[in-house]
């Protein structure tokens, strides 16, 4: 997906996004869904703030039988500054959002490409983890 280096563009990258979990059968309310789709936004709107240039979104996505795939989420930009995490004091309203991809992807980095950068994460499906419980996207839970 094509975006422009306008904030609007954060609401329809999440709107996209949306659409195309539920064309691959991934439900808007599993967990995967909700933090693909906070992932999304987080990297766009860092695309959008601090390059000021247009970009391209790309989600690849398994298979609907494919249950322990992983997702892989990028985000390519015509800045060749390089992505930097930021510590915020508790009163900042803003600046965590590599932070937040940290904490919610498996894995994540960046690579600069031509005059640019990409800067990818990966969410794994689903998969089972000793005990019985399940990880999904980052969030481990207990199956009930």
């Amino acid at each position: 997906m094509e975006i422009r280096p306008d904030p609007a563009e954060v609401g329809r990258a999440r709107r996209w996004a949306r659409s195309r979990l539920a064309g691959s059968g991934i439900g808007a309310d599993e967990p995967l869904a909700e933090i693909l789709v906070l992932l999304v936004s987080e990297l766009v709107t860092n695309a959008v703030v601090h390059t000021g240039r247009p970009a391209v979104l790309r989600l690849s996505l398994p298979g609907t039988d494919a249950e322990g795939a992983t997702v892989r989420l990028e985000v390519a930009d015509r800045s060749a500054r390089a992505p930097v995490p930021r510590c915020m004091d508790d009163e900042a309203t803003g600046g965590r959002g590599l932070a937040l991809v940290d904490g919610l992807a498996d894995r994540w980095g960046w690579s600069a490409e031509g005059a640019g950068k990409r800067i990818w994460c990966e969410l794994d499906r689903c998969s089972r983890v000793p005990g019985g419980a399940s990880a999904c996207g980052g969030l481990a839970y207990e199956a009930v």
